[in-house]
C-alpha cells in the first residue's frame, strides 16, 4: 500500500481550519476548483487536471465527517482509486492538520508519486496560512460593533450634548483670542515713541563749546555747531556704496549637484493574498554617504506585514521606510512583506525614493 502526505502546524484554531477544508469557495483558493455532482448527494467533482502529479479531475466521495476534527473521501483518478483523508488536531498555539493519500487501486509512477506529494507540501504551508491569515483578518473587522473592542476604538457623542459642547469650546476660544490681542496691542503701542520724528533719527549729541581765558592770545576760535550739517546728516545717514564693495562672484562656488539617490523596485515573491517585495537603493559613485526615505503608497486594505533593513511606519495606504546612509557607490536593500485583500495585486501603486520614482514599478 502506497500513502503519501503532509502535515503542517497553524496557529489558527480548528473551525476556522474546517471552513478552510470544506467551504468549496475558499477550497478553490488554496487547493483546486470543486463542484458538488448533480444529484448525488456526497459527490464532489475536484478540477484537479494538469495540476503537478494529477492525470487528470477527480470524482470523490464523502465517507466520513466529523467536524471540526476530520473528512475522508474516496476518489476515482484516470483507473485509481485512492483514500484522501484530513485531520485537524488543536494544539497549544493552534491545531494541526494532517493529510494522507493512500492508494487502494492501481499504481502511482514513482516521478508522479513525487510531485503529487510535492503539491500538497506546497499548498499546506504557502497558499493555505495565506486563507487563513484573511480569514482571520475578515473576522476581526466584522466583529468591530459587536462588543468588545478591537484595534480602532470608536469615538461616541451624546447627541443632546455634542451641540452646546462644541458652542462653549467655540466661544471660549474666540474670547481667548480676543483677549491676547487686545494685550499685544497695548504693549505695542506703551513701548512705542512719542515722537515720530525721534523714532525715526535719534538727535544727535552736541559738541561742548571749547573753554577760553583772558590770558588767551589770537583771535577767538570758532565755536562747533550743536547741529552737523545737512550734508553731513546724509553722509552719515546713507552709507557710501565705495565703503562696501560687491564681493566677487568667484569668491564663493557655487556646490557641485549631487546625483539623486535611484532605487528599484523588484517582486521576490507571491502569495494568494500577499507578495514579498523588494527595494534597493543605489548611491551613485564619488557621492557623500547619504541618508534615505523609501515611501510606498498600497492599495486600500493592503497592510505592511515585516520590513528587513530599514525602520518602517504605516499611516494608511502610505508606508515610510528609513535606515542607515548609504556609502559613495554603495546600495541598501530593503525587502517586505504585504498582505493584499486582492488576490491580483502583487505590487505597490507607487514607489519613491527622496521623491524619485522607482524603477521597475
Amino acid at each position: 500500500m502506497i500513502e503519501i502526505g503532509a502535515r503542517i502546524d497553524l496557529p489558527h484554531p480548528t473551525g476556522r481550519v474546517w471552513r478552510a477544508l470544506t467551504d468549496p469557495t475558499l477550497l478553490a483558493r488554496w487547493y483546486t476548483e470543486v463542484e458538488p455532482a448533480a444529484g448525488r448527494p456526497g459527490r464532489l467533482l475536484l478540477y484537479t487536471a494538469g495540476l503537478p502529479g494529477f492525470d487528470a479531475a477527480v470524482d470523490a466521495e464523502v465517507t466520513e465527517r466529523r467536524e471540526p476534527d476530520a473528512i475522508a473521501l474516496r476518489c476515482q483518478e484516470a483507473g485509481r482509486r485512492t483514500l484522501l483523508s484530513c485531520a485537524v488536531t488543536p494544539t497549544a498555539e493552534g491545531c494541526r492538520l494532517t493529510v494522507h493519500e493512500t492508494l487502494e487501486h492501481g499504481s502511482w509512477p514513482v516521478e508522479q508519486r513525487v510531485r503529487r506529494e510535492q503539491f500538497y507540501q506546497q499548498a499546506l504551508t504557502g497558499r493555505l496560512p495565506a486563507i487563513l491569515d484573511w480569514l482571520a483578518f475578515q473576522q476581526v473587522d466584522l466583529l468591530r460593533d459587536q462588543g468588545p473592542p478591537t484595534a480602532e476604538m470608536p469615538i461616541v457623542e451624546t447627541p443632546g450634548d455634542a451641540a452646546p459642547l462644541r458652542r462653549r469650546r467655540r466661544t471660549a476660544l474666540v474670547a481667548a483670542l480676543g483677549g491676547g490681542v487686545l494685550v499685544t496691542g497695548l504693549a505695542t503701542w506703551v513701548l512705542l515713541p512719542s515722537d515720530p520724528d525721534r523714532a525715526a533719527a535719534p538727535e544727535p549729541a552736541t559738541v561742548p563749546p571749547v573753554a577760553t581765558t583772558a590770558a588767551t592770545s589770537g583771535p577767538p576760535r570758532a565755536t562747533p555747531t550743536a547741529r552737523p550739517t545737512p550734508g553731513a546728516s546724509r553722509s552719515s545717514a546713507r552709507p557710501s556704496r565705495s565703503a562696501s564693495p560687491t564681493p566677487s562672484r568667484t569668491a564663493t562656488p557655487s556646490p557641485t549637484p549631487q546625483a539623486p539617490l535611484a532605487a528599484r523596485y523588484e517582486l521576490v515573491a507571491t502569495r494568494i493574498f500577499g507578495y514579498t517585495g523588494e527595494v534597493v537603493v543605489d548611491n551613485a559613485a564619488g557621492a557623500a554617504a547619504r541618508d534615505w526615505t523609501v515611501v510606498l503608497t498600497l492599495p486600500s486594505g493592503s497592510t505592511i506585514g515585516d520590513v528587513e533593513g530599514g525602520e518602517w511606519q504605516q499611516d494608511g495606504r502610505s508606508v515610510t521606510i528609513t535606515g542607515p546612509a548609504v556609502p559613495a557607490g554603495g546600495s541598501q536593500t530593503v525587502r517586505f512583506d504585504v498582505r493584499d485583500a486582492d488576490p491580483f495585486v502583487k505590487a505597490p501603486e507607487a514607489c519613491a525614493v527622496a521623491d524619485t520614482p522607482c524603477a521597475g514599478l
